[in-house]
């Protein structure tokens, strides 16, 4: 019940009024004249109609005080026996918070990212943003329940901004057991064929004792090694790094008995494979304009160590000069094709004929190279149809085709073949796609029979112009025209020759992106994509395994020439396995090295000492919540309730409505104004 004012007349007037009356009592009382007091009173009664005073009686409603109970639904939550104990406690907790009407439940679900680069625990995180809207006065408490693995503690409960009491109910029993692996250090990138040290340490939290483990080592999902580590030490493995490109590494030890979870029995890391710069042998048989594309080509690629020798003779001029006069320099045969050939990943042949210069020999070491998984490229010109082609060599086992001795010389431009279109090297080149390519014409081709391989480009009235083959181990590229040079000049508009040659060099070093059958998976979050490059015109459904074991099976769908896709979403985490056919692909889905698992035996340590500050508790709960601690409902500003939850009930209430009263209002003020007044007069009439 509150007094308030609502005057009938300003302010200023009714003082002037009051102040009136207050010198006519004054006077009335100084001359001692009959009826003062009743005139005082009368006039009193008048000032207070003219100020009409009103009781307001005001109807409030106590408003609840919020309760926020966040679930801690994160993936170390999710076995069978945490799910239950969590959701056990959660109906135990809402039920008996339901016997409190001053209370109101907030149930916050704190649900991990499945897509996060590294997923963790984040329940502070979900609690500020559940309780966004409550007001501090209003906040009874907050209770987690959680198995105490929590990833985003702050310092303390005032950087996080909560003003009440903070509980903890763990689910989970003391004395758990759990082994982990982790990866310690790993290099990022490597240079292939070369040793990488990657060290990992074996955990065992909890009861378990420490003792030696054995580690499976897989690279790429094939298993390479099994070391003996001693647990809770950090141990080394050694890798020799087996291709470019990325290369998984997989350390994985046998469950313990009775540990929490077995997810983080395995641990990952990515390594990125680096070449070391390339060494490419470039022998030209003549100088001519389409020498300099080629170094220039290969000038240009900093990761490429070129050795170029370049016969400046013509066969035509006999002037006596002796064979090994021939270069510049001293042309080294046997230190390039015998003693040191293998270091080479690529050798080009740039319009080289047989001129005594290299002995007949070195043709057959060349052949074995290829064969034993070296890279030989054939740039013809004129001289693969002349009397001493390198066809006629030793070599011509290694080469995908062999020439008719005819040279074609008319314009024509060069065209993608059907096989062309769906193989990586040619697939897409630019200015392909049109019936007549946006490129310049070349005006010469070298005419070749009994091919072999991949004819991927036409020439003049469709003759072959580039030929991809596998020889043994190696592989072997022929491209029959020495006019690629006109591209680089930009005749005619030029062309794609920087993207050509590049292509060809690099499938002929087995780039993995380039090859034209080949199965591959990648993963971006949960999103696994796999991919089937091939050169027909369908292909098998992909068979995806599962970290658990469980197969799937997924069709491919075409997404271009020579190009099958389809994208599946996954919820286990981990290394995934695809197959097709007689291929075979990795990936991880999932971050590699989640905070998540690197720790699951539930504990009260962590969360314990903020519980403290708050004057909350942090205790157990076993798997039906029937040790669940008792509610304290209080109004202090501190709370420290012991052994029992308590939680704050607010003072604060709404306002529902008001009732107002006039004290001189109605008949009330009429009655009490005429009586003043009438006895004002009675006094003066005796």
């Amino acid at each position: 019940m509150t007094l308030a004012f609502d005057p009938f007349l300003p302010l200023p007037l009714i003082l002037a009024i009051a102040l009136v009356a207050l010198l006519l009592v004054g006077w009335a009382a100084f001359k001692r004249m009959r009826g003062a007091a009743l005139r005082a009173l009368a006039l009193a009664a008048l000032v207070l109609a003219l100020a009409n005073p009103v009781v307001n009686f005001e109807d409030r409603e106590a408003v609840t005080s919020v309760v926020a109970i966040v679930v801690d639904r994160s993936p170390s939550q999710m076995t069978p026996d945490r799910t239950a104990r969590t959701d056990a406690t959660l109906a135990a907790l809402t039920e008996r918070l339901a016997r409190y009407p001053a209370f109101e439940t907030r149930i916050i679900e704190a649900v991990t990212d499945p897509d996060a680069q590294s997923p963790s625990t984040r329940l502070f995180e979900a609690l500020a943003s559940g309780i966004r809207d409550v007001p501090s006065s209003r906040l009874a408490g907050a209770v987690m329940i959680t198995d105490g693995q929590i990833h985003d503690v702050p310092g303390s409960l005032s950087a996080l901004g909560l003003d009440a009491p903070l509980h903890g109910l763990i689910v989970g029993d003391e004395g758990e057991v759990d082994r982990r692996i982790d990866v310690v250090r790993s290099p990022r990138f490597g240079i292939v064929g070369e040793d990488q040290e990657i060290v990992y340490r074996v955990s065992e939290d909890g009861g378990a004792a420490p003792g030696p483990v054995e580690v499976t080592v897989r690279v790429n999902g094939e298993e390479v090694s099994t070391e003996s580590a001693m647990s809770g030490e950090e141990s080394s493995f050694y890798l020799n790094l087996p291709r470019g490109g990325e290369n998984i590494i997989e350390f994985a030890v046998d469950p313990l008995a009775g540990e929490v979870t077995t997810a983080n029995n395995h641990a990952v890391t990515l390594i990125e494979g680096i070449r070391e710069n390339l060494r490419v042998l470039l022998v030209s048989g003549a100088p001519h304009a389409g020498e300099r594309a080629w170094r220039n080509l290969l000038k240009s690629d900093a990761s490429v160590d070129l050795v170029h020798f370049t016969i400046l003779r013509p066969p035509e001029k006999q002037d006596g000069t002796p064979i090994s006069e021939l270069s510049l320099i001293a042309f080294p045969t046997r230190e390039l094709f015998v003693e040191k050939i293998d270091e080479f990943d690529l050798i080009i042949f740039d319009r080289y004929q047989n001129r005594g210069v290299l002995p007949v020999l070195y043709y057959d070491y060349i052949a074995r190279y290829v064969e034993d998984g070296g890279a030989l490229l054939v740039a013809a010109g004129p001289e693969f149809a002349g009397m001493e082609s390198i066809a006629e060599t030793p070599l011509a086992p290694a080469l995908p085709a062999m020439p008719t001795g005819e040279v074609t010389s008319a314009g024509y431009y060069p065209r993608l073949s059907d096989d062309g279109r769906r193989h990586p090297v040619t697939r897409m080149l630019p200015g392909a796609a049109s019936e007549t390519p946006a490129w310049g014409r070349w005006f010469r081709t070298i005419g070749v029979r009994d091919l072999v391989g991949d004819e991927i480009m036409h020439g003049a009235d469709g003759a072959p112009l580039l030929v991809l083959n596998r020889y043994g181990e190696g592989r072997v590229a022929m491209l029959l025209s020495d006019h690629g040079w006109l591209w680089s000049r930009g005749f005619e508009g030029g062309g794609p020759h920087v993207a050509l040659y590049r292509r060809i060099a690099h499938w002929l070093m087995k780039e993995p992106s380039l090859e034209e059958e080949a199965l591959r998976a990648t993963a971006n979050g949960r999103t696994l994509v796999v991919e089937r490059q091939t050169m027909g015109d369908t292909t098998d459904p992909a068979t995806i395994t599962l970290p658990s074991g469980e197969t799937r099976e997924i069709v491919l769908s075409p997404a271009g020439d020579g190009l099958f896709r389809a994208e599946l979403t996954l919820d286990e985490p981990g290394l995934v396995e695809v197959s097709s056919g007689e291929f075979r692909a990795l990936a991880h889905v999932g971050a590699v090295d989640a905070p998540e698992f690197r720790a699951t035996v539930s504990t009260t340590d962590i969360l314990a000492p903020l519980s403290d500050e708050s004057g909350g508790l942090t205790q157990r709960v076993d798997e039906s919540a029937s040790n669940l601690p008792q509610i304290l409902p209080t109004r202090a500003a501190s709370v420290n309730a012991g052994d029992r939850m308590g939680l704050r009930a607010s003072n604060e209430s709404v306002l529902k409505g008001v009732r107002s009263l006039p004290l001189f209002g109605g008949f009330l003020g009429l009655a009490l104004m005429i009586l003043a007044l009438g006895a004002t007069w009675f006094r003066e009439g005796r």
